[in-house]
């Protein structure tokens, strides 16, 4: 008898992570515990980097995930393989799986869930967690942000999301959106953070920039070029 080999299908897309979750709104994306174990990041360092990090002091820090897709999706494949990797640092915020404009709503719904079930199961096994934010155009509000705590400490990125005016625009209106509907005390921001799109927010939360593995790195170069981080 050939010997049968499971797939993602077969996993039912690792319905594990969300075991004894919440779920939420119509797509039923998977609610956060509330954040009470987290606090203002030290330091951000890259999933991959932390892969690799033997340095203590580089650990305290929160993992992030704002990278190309390809290179975090172990954690969504096989988050129990990372578990004991994870617990070494400070936290981690939740992966960053893109939402692109015009993308099938189902996928963008999808990528949602992944970035709520994989911050839950991080939670379950005692890791600090704070969520990322990810929204696309309009049409995606009514569902990117459900999961997240209201009142809390939230993450966004950047990095190749201020390319163009449409790009800054798309992103302060998404910033808009998520401040008046999560209230969050305090805002992350790994990359830069211009004023045109976040000059009118001042005062409504506390804003923590936290420079992109690109600029680190690549001191002088416009990050335009397309590099991920």
């Amino acid at each position: 008898m050939a010997q049968f080999h499971r797939t993602k299908i077969d996993d039912d897309f690792y319905p594990h992570l969300t075991k004894g979750a919440r779920l939420v709104g119509e797509p039923g994306i998977p609610a956060l515990l509330q954040l009470d174990n987290v606090s203002i990041p030290r330091d951000l360092i890259p999933f991959d980097k932390a892969r690799t990090t033997t340095s203590s002091a580089q650990r305290r820090a929160y993992v992030h995930f704002y990278m190309h897709d390809r290179r975090f999706s172990k954690i969504i494949t096989d988050t129990d393989k990372y578990i004991p990797l994870l617990q070494q640092f400070d936290g981690v915020i939740t992966p960053d799986p893109t939402i692109l404009d015009g993308q099938a709503p189902c996928l963008q719904q999808t990528n949602t869930y992944f970035n709520r079930a994989v911050g839950f199961y991080l939670q379950r096994h005692g890791i600090p967690v704070i969520p990322n934010v990810r929204w696309g155009d309009k049409a995606t509000y009514s569902f990117c942000f459900l999961g997240v705590p209201e009142g809390g400490i939230v993450s966004v990125g950047t990095h190749g999301c201020m390319k163009s005016n449409r790009d800054q625009e798309s992103f302060y209106n998404g910033l808009t959106e998520m401040i008046r509907r999560l209230a969050p005390t305090d805002v992350l921001v790994h990359g830069k953070m211009p004023k045109k799109v976040f000059g009118d927010f001042e005062g409504a939360t506390c804003f923590h920039r936290y420079a992109s593995w690109f600029e680190r790195t690549h001191a002088g170069r416009d990050e335009g070029d397309g590099a991920w981080v």
